[in-house]
């Protein structure tokens, strides 16, 4: 697999260790996709790429952007880390409240113009809280 270098276009090398990395990667996304009954469509709308590249993202075929890793994260209802491969944490109590949570986790899935519309709502919301 060939990665290529923005500056210069030129492909660089992957490793072995990186391809693995992906590859696990991949599948790991690919089974909490269709754990939480998400389709790839679904997905690739969230993370605004083509179905085409969130297939070579789960085949480890396609580097995941580093950027992207958050939205995926929150979008499959994981931790960066578990994400990532590391083992489950223990939750600890902090955070949003569980009704919350499921519901950002829902918005997370719906396209970016209707994710705006609802963080646009929130925004009057809170900035009228706020007076």
């Amino acid at each position: 697999m060939a990665v290529f270098n923005h500056s210069t276009h030129v492909p660089m090398a992957i490793s072995d260790q990186e391809r693995t990395f992906f590859t696990e990667l991949g599948e790991r996304v690919a089974a909490l996709r269709k754990q939480h009954n998400i389709t790839q469509v679904q997905l690739a709308e969230t993370l605004d790429v083509s179905q085409q590249t969130l297939q070579g993202y789960e085949a480890g075929r396609r580097r995941i952007p580093v950027s992207a890793l958050p939205i995926l994260a929150a979008s499959l209802s994981v931790t960066l880390e578990e994400l990532m491969g590391a083992p489950a944490t223990k939750a600890q109590k902090r955070g949003p409240a569980p009704k919350l949570q499921k519901q950002m986790e829902q918005v997370s899935l719906l396209p970016r113009a209707r994710q705006q519309v609802v963080m646009d709502m929130l925004d009057g919301v809170l900035a009228q809280r706020g007076r």
